[in-house]
């Protein structure tokens, strides 16, 4: 079964990515801050990565950074899912290592779609 780790604080927007990913035979790790993103993704080393921007502690874009820069997770896929939309935010999460960058609120659809694309 693929493993998804879902790092987001929001617990409204957790339910709605445990829903969607369940019902679509993934199984969910989750973690509510990008410090403990990162600790899950070492120890699980999850086949994708969803990734909140806004967060404490850690933010996504540091998270992303330091996940795609670390030995036994720099292979994951990274979607960056957010509420900054701006295409300076794009860039920059791509340039922290990000596979894709999508914007909330998030499309069933058109999630299940990335992941795909991103597992290849």
């Amino acid at each position: 079964m693929t493993t998804v780790l879902v790092i987001d604080d929001s617990p409204s927007e957790m339910a709605k990515f445990r829903d969607i990913l369940a019902k679509n035979n993934f199984q969910v790790i989750e973690a509510t801050n990008g410090i403990e993103g990162y600790q899950m993704a070492t120890e699980h080393v999850p086949d994708v990565i969803l990734m909140d921007v806004v967060m404490p502690e850690m933010n996504g874009f540091q998270a992303t950074r330091k996940i795609t820069r670390d030995r036994t997770t720099k292979h994951i896929p990274v979607v960056i899912i957010s509420t900054k939309s701006q295409e300076t935010d794009r860039v920059w999460g791509k340039r922290q290592g990000a596979t894709e960058y999508l914007t909330k609120p998030i499309n069933e659809l058109e999630l299940m779609r990335i992941i795909r694309k991103v597992m290849g």
